[in-house]
Formats: C-alpha cells, structure tokens, sequence
C-alpha cells in the first residue's frame, strides 16, 4: 500500500485551498473590530482543527485494513504521535485518544 509523504507544504497548500473555500464574510454579525478578527481566527483554527483530524482518521483507517505486522508497528507509531497531538491541542479528550490508542494498539498486537 503506498503513502504520499506529507510534507508541510502539502499542508500549508491544502489549507489555504480550503480556507479560501469556505471564508466568506456574508454572515458576520459582529460590530467591533474585535469581533471580526475573532470571527476570522475562529474560522481560520476549525478549518485548521478539520483538516488535522479528518487526516488522522484517514491514517487510522489505513492501519486498520493494514494486514502486515510490521508495517502496521511502524504505521502505529506515527498514527499514535498524531492521535497525541490532537489531545494535546484540545481538538479531541485526553480519554478519547487514550481509547483510541489502546483499541489500535489491541489491533496491532492480534495481526
């Protein structure tokens, strides 16, 4: 199964391909200057928050149709550092990625 590298320029690209999508300021109600950058921060950090764990889900998914041991060890470390960024940043529970980790973990060691 092959993987495309992720780099931090892919990244970056996605973002502002994303970001330019879907910020619009149609709907903003804000009357301070404040509000607007906050409306805009706001936005900016759950696209952010998205992108990050809607790629940790894909890796997730990976290592579970990943059929050889190795490579599902070495799969595992990187999908657990991801799994413990996102707890670390508030974009899920500490307990939700202790779970996770534990059942992929319990996955890996029955292949």
């Amino acid at each position: 199964m092959a993987f495309e590298i992720i780099t931090k320029s892919n990244i970056f690209a996605n973002l502002n391909r994303i970001r330019r999508k879907y910020t619009d300021n149609k709907f903003d109600m804000a009357n301070h200057k404040s509000a607007l950058k906050r409306i805009r921060s706001n936005g900016a950090k759950r696209l952010r928050n998205r992108y990050q764990s809607k790629t940790t889900r894909t890796f997730i998914k990976r290592l579970r149709h990943t059929t050889d041991k190795t490579e599902a060890q070495e799969l595992l470390k990187k999908v657990t550092g991801m799994i413990d960024k996102l707890a670390k940043r508030n974009i899920i529970h500490k307990n939700n990625a202790s779970n996770k980790k534990s059942k992929l973990t319990k996955y890996v060691n029955s292949l």
